[in-house]
C-alpha cells in the first residue's frame, strides 16, 4: 500500500538487483503491485538467537550499502525526518518529557546532515524482514528506501529489542555497530532520536521514551 516510507520499495529492489534481497519479477507500477521471488523456507531471522540476529543483519547491511549513481529517484532521509518532526511538534500537548523530545527532535534535523558517508539505505531492516532462502541463505524483504547515513539503518533492529537496550544500552549499540562497521556513537545518537522524538500514538511512559533515557546522550 502506497505510504511515505516506502514510496521507492519497487526502485529500492530493483537497484539492489537480489543482492542480499528478494528479487522482482515483474511489477506494475500505477497498481503498485509486485511479483517477487519467494523464499523457502521463508523462516525469519527472528528465530535465531539475538547475537547471530546481529552478525547475519550486519553482514546483509554491509552488502547493502552503496550508493547509486545520479540520477536516481531515491529521497534523502532528511525528508524522512522532517516530516517526523512536523507530526511530533504538533503533538507537543501530549509530550510527556519535553526536555527529551527536544532533544530528539534537534538531533532528528541535524544528523541527517553531518554523515561522513551516503549510502542507499533500507531504513526498516530487522529481524522480521530478512527470511531463510534458497539462492543465498538470507534475503532481505521490504525495504524502504532513502539515502543517507548508514548509521541511522542499524536502529529499527535495535529498538525492535527494547529489553537488551534497557538492560546493556551501551553494550548492544558498540556490539551492533561494531559488526556492522559503524561509528557506535552515531548508532547511539539516531536510536536515541528516534526513542525521544518519532511520531507514536502514546507519549506517556512508553517503550520509546523508556528507551530514551535509558541512552539518553
Amino acid at each position: 500500500m502506497p505510504h511515505l516510507e516506502g514510496e521507492h520499495e519497487l526502485d529500492g529492489l530493483r537497484f539492489w538487483s537480489g543482492e542480499s534481497t528478494v528479487r522482482v519479477l515483474d511489477a506494475d507500477r500505477a497498481l503498485g503491485a509486485m511479483l517477487l521471488e519467494q523464499c523457502e523456507p521463508g523462516t525469519g531471522l527472528w528465530t535465531l538467537p539475538k547475537p547471530e540476529q546481529d552478525l547475519v543483519l550486519a553482514a546483509v547491511f554491509k552488502r547493502l550499502w552503496r550508493m547509486p549513481k545520479d540520477p536516481h529517484p531515491f529521497r534523502h532521509l532528511s525528508a524522512m525526518a522532517a516530516v517526523w518532526r512536523k507530526r511530533t511538534l504538533a503533538e507537543s500537548e501530549r509530550w510527556s518529557d519535553a526536555g527529551l523530545v527536544h532533544e530528539g527532535l534537534r538531533l532528528l534535523a541535524e544528523l541527517p546532515a553531518t554523515a561522513s558517508r551516503e549510502v542507499l539505505l533500507a531504513t526498516d531492516l530487522h529481524a522480521g524482514n530478512v527470511l531463510r532462502a534458497q539462492r543465498e541463505q538470507w534475503l532481505a524483504i521490504d525495504p524502504r528506501p532513502f539515502v543517507g547515513d548508514p548509521a541511522y539503518d542499524a536502529t529499527q533492529h535495535l529498538l525492535n529489542d527494547g529489553e537488551r537496550l534497557r538492560v546493556d544500552p551501551d553494550g548492544t549499540i558498540r556490539r551492533f555497530a561494531e559488526a556492522a562497521d559503524l561509528d557506535p556513537e552515531r548508532v547511539r545518537l539516531w536510536t536515541f532520536a528516534r526513542a525521544a522524538a518519532q511520531p507514536r500514538e502514546d507519549w506517556g511512559n512508553d517503550p520509546l521514551t523508556v528507551i530514551a533515557r535509558a541512552i539518553a546522550p
